[in-house]
């Protein structure tokens, strides 16, 4: 393979390479952070719901919903998941959760949020 087809005659290259910077793919169509991400919420709320049913079943129950929510949430979470970012750009997942937070008022106030119309006013007698 000749290297010397993809340079310019000064040494650049011809093209420019993308992606170099994002995260890979791990699993479902999810990367690393949006499926550790992914695991917490879902084990999470299994190991919730398995608190109240340890007291009529086995007290290994919260551990056991915890690992089932988890993984029946990564299966259903990657689906879903795949589907809204389709075309959209890397960041857009994490933009739209910090934006929710704001608007619930739970993430910092680096956002700017306004509802309401937008006006353009002209200056009259210039």
């Amino acid at each position: 393979m000749d290297i010397t087809q993809d340079l310019h005659e000064d040494g650049t290259l011809r093209f420019l390479p993308n992606r170099l910077n994002t995260q890979p793919v791990v699993v479902g169509g999810l990367t690393t952070d949006e499926m550790f991400a992914t695991i917490i919420v879902c084990a999470s709320f299994g190991f919730v719901v398995g608190i109240p049913l340890a007291f009529f079943t086995t007290p290994a129950m919260p551990i056991f919903a915890a690992l089932a929510c988890g993984s029946l949430g990564l299966v259903l979470a990657g689906r879903l998941l795949r589907r809204w970012k389709r075309g959209r750009p890397e960041t857009w997942l994490w933009r739209q959760v910090e934006c929710r937070l704001a608007h619930w008022g739970i993430a910092g106030r680096r956002l700017v949020i306004r509802s309401g119309s937008w006006t353009c006013k002209r200056m009259v007698g210039l």
